[in-house]
Formats: structure tokens, sequence, C-alpha cells
């Protein structure tokens, strides 16, 4: 009786040993050709990752298969029904081993080589082009029945974002940059690229009566590598809790290190009505966009989300931001317009003294009320307070750093407010003032046009693109782009520069009419002195351009003559120690 053959020579009669060797080989330049030629054809990670998982799984069922069956010449049978003496001595296998580990060794040093190359280039431009804890948020799907509720995904996108930006540690886009961008794109290593940020979070909003569903993910945008993911099944009332949460995620995420200060702020709740935060966010979208009546309807879904919840300081905040801007872009007058900013920005202070929003508001307050080193206070109380504030840079560079004459900083601010939101129009264009007022005119207008380049219809860019010009000598290209503001806004100041650089041109008659129509848009709404000293210029009479200009200061009206030292539009009277004498009442008051 012949004795039963152990189990490894069973494994070596029924060619496991072969198979097995074979595979792994094969399996390894499957998996080669994967992970080194796939990224440079573009396919996705995930086919990567599939193609890596089939090669393991294939494993253990190549084995299986090995011991069940035998390949012979007369075809594929059963290993019970192949005896030893007519097992396969086919060698086949061995000429697939020495190929297969052949091309494997030398597909795995190919791609080691050019891999390594590749990763230390993409680093090393990684590193100098964008910092690693940059991040934008795009916005978040709407994923409800109901349209309405996309005010409400909005509102959560803002929220992650506006914790976030507290964080001094992170480089955080603003939204009004990220709002170009739906969710969920598929080009995300080309919009980083436009952002300047090498992180992406995504996600989603579904609400349903009280309860609502948060779906985020974090990406990295050059490689299209998730760092973390989640899903939230939260009540409505929990919502701000969550978004907390995601953003102290994202942080630890990107390793940001945090302050107490700044884990406190990331962790608090700006209000416990979330129908008041509804209106809050609707007014905060609608006061971004700047046009129209927006600013007006902002102001009354403020007052909703006010009256829902009298403690609620951010809504405060959002009331004075919309009453500052009011006059510029409803014709609005100034006086009251600023009185109810600065009583709703002491208002939100005096509820919460952390609120950035607030201090910017009462900053800009303090520019158009000649209060120059007030205004500079409090925007950098509100950097301090939120870092990545692309409209307290933007400010702070625009008016008091400006303002003083120091250029240097001002501009530095300037560029640190376009990284933070750089397809912003007014943030761009302020950029392109702060460059003419430093009295370099072809930089401004390469800004300026960078601005026009992200929307045409703009007439800030292009009429301060006008005053490059001008300022420049070229009156005729001046007028032109002045024209071209006309047409886009029907803009009290846009007419008065429209007049005076007629008038500079030799058609008086321009100007005086420019000016008598500014007298008459004065009796229904602000009209500022700067406006009328302009044309007075543009006429060449000095002492009515001087007069306007003492008006102004005595009056503190600052919109645009709180710039008195350094704007060189007003170049003509200089030299008058009347006009010294008001630019030291506007620079150095207590002197």
């Amino acid at each position: 009786m012949s004795e039963k053959p152990s189990f490894f020579a069973e494994l070596k009669r029924r060619n496991v040993y072969k198979v097995a060797v074979a595979y792994a080989i094969v399996g390894w330049l499957v998996v080669q050709i994967a992970t080194q030629v796939f990224p440079f054809l573009e396919i996705p990670n995930w086919i990567v990752r599939l193609v890596i998982a089939l090669v393991a799984i294939g494993f253990p069922v190549a084995l299986i298969i090995a011991w069940a069956f035998e390949l012979t010449p007369e075809g594929i049978k059963r290993t019970e029904d192949v005896g030893a003496a007519q097992a396969s001595k086919n060698r086949a296998w061995i000429y697939v081993a020495v190929i297969g580990a052949a091309l494997s060794i030398g597909l795995f040093f190919i791609g080691r080589y050019t891999g390594q190359n590749t990763a230390s280039a993409a680093r090393t431009e990684a590193a100098t082009a964008l910092p690693a804890k940059s991040i934008a948020v795009l916005p978040f799907d709407n994923l409800s029945r109901d349209p309405d509720n996309a005010f409400f995904a909005e509102g959560v996108q803002d929220e992650i974002l506006t914790r976030l930006a507290k964080v001094a540690d992170l480089k955080v886009i603003a939204r009004t940059s990220t709002q170009k961008f739906k969710s969920a794109p598929e080009n995300l290593s080309d919009i980083a690229k436009q952002l300047g940020v090498l992180n992406i979070l995504e996600g989603s909003v579904q609400k349903a009566n009280d309860q609502v569903r948060v779906n985020v993910q974090l990406i990295h945008a050059p490689t299209n590598t998730h760092l973390w993911a989640e899903i939230y099944d939260r009540k409505l009332t929990d919502i701000f809790a969550v978004e907390s949460d995601i953003a102290k995620t994202i942080a630890d995420t990107l390793q940001a290190k945090l302050t107490g200060s700044e884990k406190q702020m990331m962790a608090a709740q700006p209000t416990t009505d979330t129908t008041a935060n509804e209106f809050y966010q609707k007014g905060r979208s609608l006061w971004e966009r700047r046009s129209g009546d927006n600013i007006p309807k902002a102001i009354e879904l403020y007052e909703q989300a006010i009256a829902r919840d009298p403690n609620y300081a951010l809504a405060y905040a959002g009331l004075a931001n919309a009453y500052v801007l009011l006059p510029f872009y409803t014709g609005a007058r100034r006086s009251d317009s600023l009185a109810k900013a600065r009583e709703a920005a002491l208002k939100a202070l005096q509820l919460d003294p952390k609120v950035a929003e607030a201090h910017a508001a009462l900053g800009k307050f303090d520019f158009f009320n000649m209060d120059l080193a007030g205004s500079m206070r409090e925007y950098q109380r509100a950097i301090e307070l939120k870092p990545n504030y692309a409209t307290a840079h933007q400010w702070l560079g625009n008016d008091s750093l400006v303002s003083f004459g120091r250029f240097d900083e001002a501009i530095a601010e300037g560029k640190r407010a376009v990284e933070l939101d750089p397809l912003s129009p007014v943030i761009n264009s302020d950029l392109g003032v702060t460059l003419y007022l430093a009295r370099r005119y072809d930089d401004a207008m390469e800004q300026l046009r960078k601005t026009l380049a992200i929307d045409p219809t703009f007439f800030y860019a292009h009429y301060n693109i006008g005053i490059a010009l001008q300022l420049k000598g070229d009156l005729p290209g001046a007028i032109t782009e002045y024209e071209k503001a006309k047409q886009l806004s029907y803009d009290s100041f846009v007419l008065a520069l429209l007049g005076a650089a007629k008038g500079l041109a030799g058609d008086k008659h321009a100007a005086e009419q420019a000016l008598k129509d500014l007298d008459q848009t004065a009796q229904s709404q602000g009209v500022d002195e700067y406006s009328r000293a302009l044309l007075f210029l543009g006429l060449n009479n000095k002492e009515e351009a001087l007069r306007s200009v003492e008006r102004a200061v005595a009056a503190r009206d600052g919109s645009s003559l709180t710039w008195i030292k350094v704007d060189p539009q007003l170049d003509p009277l200089r030299g008058d120690p009347r006009f010294e004498a008001l630019v030291q009442r506007v620079v150095s008051p207590k002197q």
C-alpha cells in the first residue's frame, strides 16, 4: 500500500508553487504598469487602486484554481483525474516568470527614478509657489428639493470658511472668489491654481424639516488625493457644532497651529436661531454683489435677522458694513448712512468685542471721518481677530496706509488682499488705486486691466484706468475710459471726472455743465466736495477748488479727500500754504 503524499508534496505535484511564483511576478508587473504608467495617461487614481485590489484578491483565487485543476496536453482537467506520471511537464511558466520579472524590475526602477524626479520637482514648485496650509472652500451643492435651501447650503459653506479664516497659520480664500466655481468640479487642479491654494474642500448639504446632512471631503488638488471625508447627520439646531467640527478637523488635517483664542473663536456659536442665521447669510450674499439694489435688500435681511435674535452681533456687523458702503452704490446721503453704520458697529462690539467685521466697519467710518489713526487701529484689530479677512487687508492698505504715504506697506496689504480674494473685482481694483496713488501709473493700469479680465463690466476699474491715463497726460484715453464707466453706471463721481477731464482738454462748457448737474444731484442725494474740487481744477479755478477742499475738511467729509496728502489729482493745489495746512489737519490732527 503506497504512502499518502505529504501536503507540501501535493502542493508541488499540483503546481501550486509554480502558479504562486508566476502570479506574483505577473501581478507585480501589472501593479507597476498601473502605478507608473497610468498617471502619465491621466487615468484617475481610483482605477489604480482598483487594479491593485483586484491583483491582491486574485492571488488566493489563482492558488485555489491551481490546486483544483491541471493543464495537460488534452486541455484543462481536474487534478484528481490526472496521475502523477501524467502531470504536465510544460516549462512555459518559467519563461513567463522570467520575462515578467525582467519587465517588473525595469518598470520599477524607471518609475522610481522618474517618480522621484517628478515628485521632487512638484514639491519644489509647490513649496515656492503655494503654501501647504492653504485651502479654498468651494460652494456646497444643495441636495434639498426646495431651491430656497440654496442659501442654507451657502451659509454652511460660509460658516466653515469664516471659522477657518480666523486661523493665522492657514491661508483661506474668501467666498467672493470661491463662489465662481460650482461644487465638485472636474478640474480641481486648475481651480486650485487660479485661487492659489493646494487644498480644496467640497461638499453638499441636504435639509429636510429639522434634519440636515452635510457631506464634506478635503482634497489635495494637485494630486486629487482625498485627505479626509465625513458625513454628518444631525438635527438642524446642531448645525453650528457640525460647522465648528469640520473647521477644526480641517485645521488638524493640514497641521495648522491653533492658539487658545483661535480655538475658542472657531467653536463659538454666533446665534441659536437658525432662521436668523439664514437671513444673515442671504444678506451677506447680496452685500457681496454690490450692484443695483442689492445693498438695500441686504440691509432689510440683516434687520430681519436682528429682529429674530437681538443679540446677534454678526448681523449688526453686517448691517454696519452695508450702511458704510450704501452711499457709493445708491447715492444715499453719506452723513445719514455713516451715522447708522457707526451705531450698528458699536452695537456689534458691545455684544461681542471679537467680531472682526464690526471693527472693519468702524475703521471705514473713521476713514471717511478723516480719523486715519482710528481707522488704522480698527483695521489692524480686525486682522488680528481674522487674519484671512481680505477686506480688512484691502481697506488697511487702500485707506490708512496709503493716506499716510506708507506706499510699500500699503501695496503689500493690497497684494495680500488679492492673494486671499484673487477673483474679487473691487479688491483687485483697489490695489490698482493704491498703485496710482503711489504714482506707479503703468503698474496701476496693468493691475486694473487684470480686474477687467475678471469682470469687463466693472465701472470702478474703468474710471480708475481713466484716472491713471489722465495722470500720465493721456486725456483722450482718460475720457474714453470715463465714458465707458458712465455707460456702465450712472455715478455722480464719474460725471465729475468726465467733466473735469473735458475741461482740461479745452471743453470748458462740459465742465461747467457737469458742475450744474452736480448741484442738481446734490438736492436729492449726497455729493462730496471732492467732486466739485476736481471740476473747478478742470476749469483752472484753484480758488474755488481750494474752498471745496476747505469745506470738506471742516465737515470731516473724507470719502476721497482723506488721500489729500498723496492724491496726484490735487497736485495743482500743492505749495499753497492754505492747502498744506489742510493736509496737516487731516494727516496730523493733533499737531
